[in-house]
């Protein structure tokens, strides 16, 4: 059952990604983008095994804040794929003030809510702010490697749209390693035993090879539906500037 959950979570997930940025453009990823940022630090208390690791929940959500980069960066722009990760650090921490706001309530005799919250979100701080440093730094990493990539092909094949398989892997294949490794450490160094902690590492980045591999399809399609629109917003400048 895990392991289709989690097949199914990267077919649903990314499909909405992507139907997003059909939708709404870059202002559909921004969105999708805070709302990855925020359930994943709420995932990604929970321990599962699937496929043989234990693992956290939340890899999947954080890998699409990937994915919504990478989109932004081939299709938008370097501006626009930093704008992405800038509004994920302003959602990271709004998220963290109003989830502690919650916990400074006294609940009524008959709540049965408070409790649980307790016990989610009391753990919440230490996940938000390693995760927000983690997805800063990580997160920058890879647009700015991406387009690192990007001029490198450039530069030496002569063509700006080939090798996006390339620039796509290899700027997050590296930039999730550091994702894992810094989060890892921060957020459950001293929580769990040494070997549990490499085990959280290595099922978290064996899943995040895995996901970047599927995401590089949705960044090709992703591309078509930019051209396309594009392509139809040239008639219609030309028009207008006649």
């Amino acid at each position: 059952m895990n392991e289709l959950l989690l097949v199914l979570s990267v077919i649903v997930i990314y499909g909405l990604a992507l139907f997003a940025y059909f939708l709404f453009g870059k202002s559909g990823l921004y969105c999708f983008s805070a709302f990855a940022t925020v359930f994943a630090n709420i995932e990604v208390v929970i321990l599962i095994n699937a496929f043989g690791l234990e693992q956290t929940l939340g890899n999947i959500l954080f890998a699409v804040t990937f994915l919504s980069t990478d989109i932004l960066s081939e299709c938008e722009g370097k501006k626009a794929a930093n704008k992405a990760v800038i509004i994920g650090i302003f959602m990271s921490i709004f998220f963290l003030i109003l989830s502690q706001s919650w916990l400074l309530y006294v609940p009524s005799e008959g709540d049965f809510a408070m409790p649980s919250i307790t016990t989610i979100f009391s753990n919440t701080p230490r996940m938000i702010l390693a995760s927000l440093v983690v997805y800063a730094v990580s997160q920058l990493f890879d647009v700015w490697l991406y387009h690192k990539w990007w001029a490198f092909t450039e530069k030496r094949f002569g063509n700006k749209r080939k090798f996006l398989w390339l620039r796509n892997n290899g700027s997050t294949l590296v930039s999730q390693l550091i994702n894992s490794i810094l989060f890892t450490a921060l957020a459950f160094a001293g929580t769990y035993d040494f070997m549990t902690l490499l085990s959280i590492f290595g099922s978290g980045y064996i899943i995040f090879i895995f996901t970047s591999l599927l995401d590089t399809p949705v960044v090709y399609v992703a591309r078509l539906i930019s051209d396309k629109k594009k392509a139809k917003a040239l008639p219609l400048a030309d028009n207008i500037n006649k």
